[in-house]
């Protein structure tokens, strides 16, 4: 007993010294012009690079989550695209001036950032998080997930040590070794800290949020995609939906959930959902996979998370062809009575027929009040009607004919590239956007007078 209580004392001490610690060097960097900010990212990002196998391989060893190969591509899609996009950005300084309205808006870091990183994609997400950190001239403390320390630990020498190395001050960028909840919290509620920027399920935003600072949060997505009659090629808008929802075992919130199927082509696409990878089951062997993938309250269980679907069949004593990438399940409705209509955090996929366009729009309203509200919708249609009626739908971002994980993550379709997609109010979240430097910096304007301050009463008359 007496060592637990040693053990949390330790964590929570070494919570509060590298808060204070992170505050230093943010004191330090204070100041720093955008291309000082820029020579330490660039540093940072190629370090990421050349790591991103090694990090790749620790995140699947220790979480036990995913593939790989796609670990590595994420790890490099932050490191190489993503950066190269920050690049681009100014966050620091003078962003912008308007000679017409006389104001010129400045970018100011705002301090230290508690970093809240997922098992899912541990890596990729502390590399995101660092690099958007120090573009934004902000210092990061990250608190990962407990069955994710060791990969994230690393994740983060690589890129402090390289920040160093370009002249960033010591402590800038750090990972608390052992966390825990009341760690977590104690990080967040920190003085020095400003910003809690968090990644991760429902109830770790929830805590979050109740921390007192300033929050930018996201979690789950349940997200439903509509292929239309007009979709211009259906085997491609398959190959699609299962390069997506595969692409390291659907551990990405923004991959497809819920397919929705226009009646006059939808058996034509489960033949091209076939041809992609995609092995139906039957509607009797749905039980044995709700019961692999969920607890008796209807929870996610944890270790079937970024499974491969041959080995998700195996748990469930099915047997699927060798080659399947994705298992469907055909369902005719959606809610707690129906746990596989929840985001499933693994290749699988429900698919829904539906007799019209205006029934398909319901279907997809049902799917994201169950657990997607704000997050994404895709689309596959030329119909330009059909497109304009479903972007009414609660969702942050519609990615047009494209996947919804290489599209709303900003690669396939000109979004903002990120790896932390905001939702909106409609889940609790404080910004729709795909989360960039600029989400972290506090923007001044100073302005000039373009109008008589004494016109006031004159212009705010009544009329005779």
């Amino acid at each position: 007993m007496t060592g637990r209580v040693d053990a949390d004392l330790a964590a929570l001490a070494e919570a509060r010294a590298k808060a204070i610690e992170a505050r230093a060097a943010f004191e330090e960097l204070a100041g720093a012009p955008q291309e000082r900010l820029d020579a330490i990212l660039r540093q940072m990002a190629r370090a990421g690079t050349a790591a991103a196998e090694e990090l790749a391989r620790l995140a699947v060893e220790e979480t036990g989550y995913g593939v790989y190969e796609h670990k590595i591509l994420k790890n490099r899609y932050n490191t190489t695209f993503v950066a190269k996009y920050m690049l681009r950005q100014r966050a620091v300084g003078v962003l912008w001036v308007d000679e017409a309205s006389r104001m010129t808006a400045v970018g100011c870091p705002m301090g230290v950032i508690a970093g809240l990183i997922p098992r899912t994609n541990p890596t990729s997400t502390v590399l995101f998080k660092a690099l958007a950190a120090v573009k934004s001239g902000n210092a990061i403390v990250f608190s990962p997930h407990p069955r994710a320390v060791q990969c994230c630990v690393r994740t983060t020498e690589v890129v402090a040590e390289a920040a160093v190395k370009a002249g960033a001050p010591r402590g800038l960028i750090s990972c608390l070794q052992t966390p825990t909840l009341a760690s977590t919290q104690e990080l967040m509620g920190h003085p020095a800290v400003s910003l809690v920027l968090a990644t991760g399920s429902g109830e770790m935003v929830r805590v979050c949020y109740s921390s007192g600072k300033p929050t930018i949060a996201v979690g789950a997505g349940n997200v439903p995609v509509y292929i239309h009659r007009s979709a211009p090629d259906l085997r491609e808008a398959a190959l699609m939906v299962v390069e997506s929802k595969s692409f390291d075992n659907g551990t990405a919130c923004v991959a497809e959930q819920a397919i929705i199927l226009d009646e006059p082509i939808a058996d034509q696409c489960f033949e091209a959902l076939a041809e992609a990878g995609m092995a139906m089951l039957e509607p009797s062997e749905h039980d044995a996979l709700r019961r692999v993938i969920f607890d008796e309250r209807g929870g996610l269980r944890a270790d079937p998370v970024g499974q491969s679907a041959i080995t998700l069949g195996r748990l469930c004593g099915i047997a699927v062809p060798a080659g399947t990438r994705v298992l469907g399940v055909q369902l005719d409705t959606v809610g707690a009575h129906e746990p596989l209509s929840a985001e499933i955090l693994g290749p699988v996929l429900k698919l829904y027929r539906s007799p019209t366009p205006e029934a398909a729009y319901d279907r997809c309203l049902e799917v994201l009040r169950f657990g997607g509200e704000g997050h994404t919708l895709g689309l596959h249609a030329a119909d330009v009607d059909v497109i304009e009626r479903f972007s009414s739908l609660p969702a942050s971002r519609f990615p047009v004919n494209t996947p919804t994980l290489f599209g709303g993550m900003g690669y396939s379709a000109d979004i903002d590239p990120s790896f932390m997609l905001g939702t909106g109010t409609w889940s609790g979240s404080i910004s729709s956007d795909n989360i960039t430097p600029l989400h972290l910096v506090n923007i001044k304007r100073i302005a000039h007078e373009v109008r008589p301050w004494r016109q006031l009463a004159a212009d705010t008359a009544l009329p005779p």
